[in-house]
């Protein structure tokens, strides 16, 4: 299965098991009389919404290059991030307005039942929030990886609203805003995971190079080809689900044309073949010191 297609599945998947639950969660809610589990339910609405941004930045990231776009459409897949981002920190901040309001605002209990709800909530969430960032790793995709913590933002504000909801029915009259505190201090994770994934796609939108490990390994892989003295420079950026690339390769400065455009193909095959999906190499061929006339 192509990585994009992987992406879109669980994206497709986060996005009717967010529908279903936002549909229960604001029902019981308002029957129930709990703040928190409204809230819980509007952010997994935004949830559907994330999960239609992930999916629509995965097709598009995965275009052939064309005459306006020569480079490809890889870009769409750290802006989708970016969007998702966005959306986790204004679900954050609608969430924690919301919550003080209540809190200025003394009101009923919830009732008992919410508690059932939001067990079942927690452990749905989780496990498709562990499932989805696996997959978001193996993708390396900053939008999947936020839908992700999308996914897991909603079973950590579900379970403030637990604890909320349970020190409430423990304590009686008096505690009942504690479900609103609860869902104020879900919403500082929130903003949290909604930073560091906007930092992430920021980064890629401005081609921030892979970590040291990745390019000495792909170094050592270049190297390691017939006829390569040494590798002279080495640059590789993301590029929506695979990586782009331009490296400096030394050869016998006395070698042919041919001789240096083979090679040069030689490493380019062997690193699109790797397991770093690299889709685009540049090589650019350099003759050595001892080899080079004047």
């Amino acid at each position: 299965m192509e990585p994009y297609l992987k992406g879109i599945r669980f994206a497709a998947i986060g996005m009717a098991v967010n529908l279903v639950l936002a549909i229960v969660k604001i029902f019981t809610g308002v029957v129930g009389n709990s703040y928190a589990l409204i809230a819980d339910g509007i952010e997994s609405t935004a949830d559907v919404v994330s999960s239609l941004v992930v999916i629509s930045g995965l097709k598009l990231s995965a275009r052939p290059a064309d005459d306006d776009h020569p480079f490809g459409h890889g870009k769409a897949e750290p802006m989708a991030g970016m969007v998702v981002a966005g959306l986790l920190l204004l679900a954050a901040l609608w969430i924690g307005w919301s919550s003080v309001r209540e809190i200025r605002n003394p009101h009923h209990a919830p009732a008992w039942y919410t508690l059932l709800v939001l067990a079942l909530v927690i452990m749905a969430k989780e496990a498709l929030a562990r499932k989805v960032l696996r997959v978001g790793v193996e993708l390396g995709s900053t939008a999947v990886r936020g839908d992700a913590w999308h996914h897991r933002s909603d079973a950590l504000t579900s379970l403030a609203a637990f604890i909320g909801i349970g020190i409430a029915l423990v304590g009686g009259e008096g505690y009942a805003p504690a479900d609103d505190w609860a869902a104020l201090v879900a919403c500082g994770v929130m903003g949290f995971n909604g930073v560091r994934l906007l930092q992430s796609a920021i980064d890629d939108l401005m081609d921030r190079s892979v970590s040291p490990g990745q390019l000495a390994d792909v170094r050592a892989m270049a190297e390691r080809v017939d006829g390569v003295l040494s590798i002279e420079k080495c640059r590789m950026r993301r590029v929506g689900l695979g990586h782009s690339m331009d490296i400096h390769v030394t050869v016998d400065g006395g070698a042919t044309v041919r001789r240096g455009h083979d090679i040069a193909h030689a490493v380019k095959d062997r690193l699109m073949a790797s397991d770093y999906r690299i889709t685009d190499v540049t090589v650019h061929i350099e003759p050595d010191d001892l080899g080079r006339t004047s």
